[in-house]
């Protein structure tokens, strides 16, 4: 009976000194689940830093509010594009500003596993800065997801099973599309078309029309607002504000869905070129599948008005928005962290250590 205790005692031990973290890794946002809590942290993946000294200033929203305004020695920094690390010494500052304030919601003193989520096709070597960056940040052990696999299992799919699902994630750096079948991806496509380069188109277009300058910040802004890839039954509008590109002076327009829409169709035209592409090319029985069970489509950009209807207008297939779209991935780290053994094999990288139970 004493040993029948002191097993329960210690099994207890360990499980409430259980440290799991994990991490969607967004070239926009980085959002971070701490189980058994949740979602703890969404943060903008920015970085600002003190060029003179080379010290971090700040991370994440008072970052991002620093954005075209910081003076001249200080500068802020995306330390991810397109969805990969592109400045490892500042995506480690972030990662371990992050692992530190997750660390604020668990009651472990134990280094945390970390599961990170990144896009899918991405090469070894940017697995290894992830890998590494996570690790100098103070993760115990780190395990690498596919965005869009941690997206399915956070929308609740059967990615274990013999029946074909799709995804299209719309992230901040890329769209990734994926068919997923058996605990694998059967078919993917990486597209470097998502939420900042429709940003970028948005800046563009009234650059060229309406010869105004305007920052990243309020493209964002505008987009969220007024983003439409189909004709509103009432017209949306909203004031841009930035530099007249004739005069030097400070201009004020007013901005229409029309011209987001505008604004956006090339980039939309693409994505929906790609998704085409991969149903084209999917196995027939997978195909059977995909069109009983339709396409879930999530990350920020889904929540661009009208853009499952036309998906669907195009491809001839059910598109579905996932309930809460940006934190899909999020989410689905959270879930295999949860059931860690039922899931491992389907990580693209395992740590060597294995998993605290």
């Amino acid at each position: 009976m004493a040993n029948e205790n002191t097993g329960k005692r210690s099994w207890g031990l360990r499980f409430s000194f259980r440290n799991d973290i994990g991490i969607d890794l967004g070239t926009a946002n980085t959002l971070v689940y701490v189980h058994p809590k949740g979602i703890v942290i969404d943060e903008p993946s920015v970085v600002a830093v003190n060029k003179k000294t080379g010290r971090v200033v700040a991370v994440g929203k008072k970052a991002r509010e620093m954005v075209g305004r910081t003076p001249a020695h200080i500068e802020a920094i995306n330390p991810l594009v397109d969805g990969v690390i592109s400045d490892f010494e500042i995506a480690e500052e972030m990662l371990a500003h992050l692992l530190r304030r997750a660390r604020e919601h668990t009651s472990s003193f134990i280094p945390p596993r970390v599961l990170v989520g990144v896009p899918s096709g991405i090469t070894n070597v940017e697995i290894r800065a992830v890998r590494d960056a996570a690790k100098n940040a103070g993760a115990r052990s780190v395990n690498i997801i596919e965005e869009p696999m941690a997206a399915a299992i956070g929308i609740g799919l059967p990615v274990l099973e013999a029946n074909g699902n799709m995804v299209v994630d719309i992230g901040g750096g890329t769209t990734d599309i994926a068919v997923i079948s058996l605990g694998g991806i059967v078919q993917s496509k990486n597209l470097r078309v998502a939420g900042d380069h429709l940003n970028q188109d948005i800046i563009r277009f009234l650059k060229e029309k309406y010869k105004l300058q305007i920052g990243e910040k309020t493209a964002e802004n505008i987009k969220i607002e007024l983003g439409s890839v189909v004709d509103e039954k009432k017209p949306l509008s909203a004031k841009a504000r930035g530099r007249d590109l004739v005069t030097g002076l400070p201009k004020e327009i007013e901005v229409t869905d029309s011209d987001v829409k505008e604004a956006i169709l090339v980039s939309i035209e693409k994505l929906i070129e790609a998704v085409k592409n991969v149903v084209e090319t999917m196995p027939p029985e997978v195909m059977s599948d995909i069109m009983k069970r339709g396409i879930y489509i999530t990350g920020g950009g889904a929540l661009l008005r009208g853009l499952d209807s036309v998906l669907e207008s195009f491809i001839k297939v059910p598109f579905y928005l996932t309930d809460d779209p940006l934190t899909t991935v999020a989410r689905g780290t959270g879930i295999v962290l949860n059931d860690f053994d039922r899931y491992k094999e389907i990580l693209i990288q395992n740590d060597d250590e294995q998993p605290t139970e």
